[in-house]
């Protein structure tokens, strides 16, 4: 939250903001790159005809997913390829259906026939990471095999860079304790690193981009767009699957383009790039943030509500961070904590600005909600809100008090504004988006 901030007595004030000697501090942040470009995308039409070509596609990846194969291994290619392509969306109970045989067939290599998910180490890691992705408390002890007697892994893998890649890829999934996996990661990225010079080009672009962004750790548009690339150049591409994944990031990235027309026209007309000149204008990051947390189309509420309230956040943050006098802060952590119309009579005008737009945008959640019967996670969204102010007043008084905090102190308030993004309380597990 901390930013590098100068004295600025002489930049534009807010009418009626507060007395003209006080002198307001200015971080000069930068306009927004987009200005209002995505207003254009209102017009955006839906082609239906490659709808329905894509609803066809996905029929025939459906049957493929289904078809039975040679070796289990062959499904567990097939489902990574799928969730790389973004697409995994539309087969969810397949994708289900199919990880759950795979791991109930785990637990006996032998008689499920897949003497290779044991043996491999490629299939190994790609059994471990996509279960583990699924939520399967699977365990690492799997790649105790591919150690020799010193328990170090085994030297004639290092020519085994698909396996390593996958490997590499597995050890992200780890959590704490599992020492093998650590070991992993470094054995991994050691020869990964060193191998990049004998590498065919397509396995070098994997390893290169796996190496700078591993696939779980990634933003899943952002994979997927890289990974439709790298699909069309292998031999082993299946076109079916292929052409349905171009269609569906095309006609999914026209819904995102026509949702960011909306909030455009949304925070437009707010007009906080005139009210609150010293405020950050930030409406497109704050929602390819929601589309990072909720990219399918069928979360639309969701993007759009963590979209604008990531949005409107941003200018309280200015407002504590930057612009707000203590004596005002004090009033719009009061006038939050209250959560009522009229509290604002007490603020100075910059702060009705920003606190009328706060309300209007729970009332409209809470209207969603009472839609979806599901108006109790209104109270929690609330709740949350008032947590994230509450941390804020606290940073702002230590900086206008001049006290270094302890680090105790500090995780504790950053703990509270790191919630909201989540879309979580710290003091409750349920979700309000």
């Amino acid at each position: 939250m901390s930013v590098q901030v100068s004295l600025a007595s002489d930049q534009p004030q807010t009418p009626k903001a507060t007395p003209d000697h006080v002198n307001r501090r200015c971080a000069n942040f930068s306009p927004s790159i987009w200005g209002y470009h995505f207003l254009s995308y209102a017009s955006v039409e839906t082609n239906i005809e490659a709808k329905q070509r894509a609803q066809e596609l996905k029929e025939k990846v459906k049957m493929i997913i289904m078809a039975p194969v040679k070796k289990p291994s062959q499904k567990l290619d097939l489902i990574d390829d799928i969730q790389r392509l973004g697409v995994s969306h539309h087969f969810e109970n397949e994708i289900e259906e199919l990880l759950q045989q795979i791991h109930n067939s785990s637990h006996d290599s032998t008689e499920s026939g897949d003497q290779e998910t044991d043996n491999e180490l490629y299939t190994a890691a790609l059994r471990f990471r996509l279960l583990r992705q699924q939520g399967y408390n699977i365990s690492c002890d799997i790649f105790n095999n591919f150690k020799n007697g010193d328990g170090k892994f085994k030297e004639s893998l290092v020519n085994d860079v698909a396996g390593l890649l996958s490997l590499y890829e597995a050890t992200h999934l780890r959590i704490h304790g599992e020492d093998i996996l650590d070991e992993a990661l470094t054995f991994t990225t050691t020869h990964l690193e060193s191998a990049t010079h004998r590498l065919s080009p397509i396995l070098l672009k994997q390893v290169t981009h796996a190496m700078y962004q591993p696939f779980w750790k990634g933003l899943p548009r952002l994979e997927t767009r890289h990974y439709l690339s790298l699909y069309q150049e292998r031999d082993s591409q299946n076109e079916t699957l292929l052409n349905f994944a171009k269609l569906d990031f095309n006609l999914l990235q026209q819904v995102h383009q026509r949702e960011l027309s909306e909030i455009s026209r949304w925070w437009k007309d707010l007009d906080f790039v005139n009210k609150l000149p010293f405020a950050r204008d930030r409406v497109v990051e704050s929602y390819f943030w929601a589309s990072g947390v909720h990219f399918e189309p069928q979360y639309y509420f969701a993007r759009r509500t963590l979209c604008k309230v990531l949005a409107v956040l941003v200018i309280i943050d200015d407002i504590y961070d930057v612009y707000g006098t203590h004596e005002e802060l004090e009033l719009f952590t009061e006038a939050v904590e209250r959560w009522d119309i009229s509290a604002m009579d007490h603020l100075p005008e910059y702060m009705k600005v920003c606190y009328q737009a706060l309300l209007d945008v729970y009332v409209e959640i809470e209207e969603n909600l009472a839609n979806e019967e599901n108006l109790y996670r209104i109270h929690y969204a609330r709740e949350t809100m008032k947590v994230q102010v509450r941390a804020y007043f606290r940073e702002a008084k230590w900086f206008h008090q001049k006290y270094i905090p302890t680090m105790d102190e500090y995780m504790s308030v950053a703990l509270d504004t790191a919630y909201l993004t989540s879309g979580r309380s710290k003091n409750s597990t349920k979700s309000w988006v």
